[in-house]
């Protein structure tokens, strides 16, 4: 990846972070204010049709293998089922431990696609378990 490409990369990455933080704070309100489960149908009904407007007005291909959209079609199942704990839960240690995904992620990364364990690998891992900890007292 290039200089440019990095730094694109961080800027997106930024912007991603930032949109993610405020839809904590807005699901939690309208989580407040109606049921969280109809809360989170709008939230992804919203997310649906901005993800389809990307699609018409850039140059995404629509063209779906069967392979290409079962995985999408997991991908946001799981994300759905992830919105069950704002109801039975509050939105902020949900929310907290929610944001910690990519622990998943990069653990379910070296035990599922074989990538290398590292030291400093580990101590991220470990570092964000303990940031959960902290965070939810």
């Amino acid at each position: 990846m290039g200089f440019i490409g990095m730094y694109s990369g961080i800027l997106f990455g930024l912007i991603t972070m930032t949109s993610w933080g405020i839809w904590i704070i807005f699901g939690n309100g309208a989580s407040q204010s109606i049921d969280p489960r109809t809360a989170a149908a709008i939230t992804y009904l919203v997310a649906g049709l901005l993800a389809l407007g990307s699609i018409v007005v850039s140059d995404a291909s629509i063209a779906v293998t069967a392979r290409g959209g079962l995985l999408a079609s997991a991908a946001g199942s799981f994300a759905g089922i992830g919105h069950i704990g704002f109801s039975q839960a509050s939105t902020t240690l949900v929310s907290t431990l929610g944001a910690m995904y990519f622990v998943v992620a990069a653990v379910l990364g070296i035990v599922v696609l074989g990538d290398e364990v590292t030291i400093t690998r580990f101590a991220g891992i470990a570092f964000a378990c303990l940031s959960i900890v902290l965070l939810t007292r």
